[in-house]
């Protein structure tokens, strides 16, 4: 969650996010902060380097997150999140990774370490994570593949 809001700040997402209004502010914020705006030698392009990794990643996670990224995904989600089992699980933070068995991992956001436990002490881990986890928390596609898990 600190990570959501930590770039919906920096690209002053109110509520809920926009695609096209995000890839408007990336484009303004990636031509304020480009690094050859600045001359060799100068302390500002250090920084502007610095933010411009930041500002990078957090367009691609914002996009990755969006409503309409979702939408357009959700039918493989769907199909995963229901044929497919728990391969693998990791939690830190607030932070749950689950890889699924057909190779596919997605990350849950604000999820705290009670109902971690609680479904870690679960009998029927699938049925928790259907019920308590899937519908409850902000989720995207994790790069990850069941190999590097």
């Amino acid at each position: 969650m600190k990570r959501i809001n930590q770039y919906k700040k920096l690209f002053n997402v109110e509520k809920e996010i926009e695609l096209k209004t995000l890839k408007t502010t990336y484009r303004n914020l990636v031509k304020e902060w480009h690094p050859d705006k600045f001359q060799e030698g100068d302390p500002k392009r250090e920084e502007a380097e610095v933010q411009s990794r930041t500002i990078i990643d957090g367009y691609h996670f914002l996009v990755s997150i969006a409503p309409e990224t979702i939408a357009a995904n959700s039918a493989a989600y769907t199909e995963t999140i229901t044929k497919s089992g728990i391969a693998d699980y990791m939690h830190k933070g607030l932070l749950l990774e689950i890889t699924f068995l057909d190779g596919t991992t997605y990350e849950y956001f604000g999820v705290t370490k009670p109902v971690y436990l609680k479904m870690i002490n679960s009998n029927k881990l699938n049925r928790f994570a259907k019920r308590s986890i899937y519908p409850n928390y902000t989720y995207r596609k994790s790069k990850r593949t069941l190999q590097e898990a």
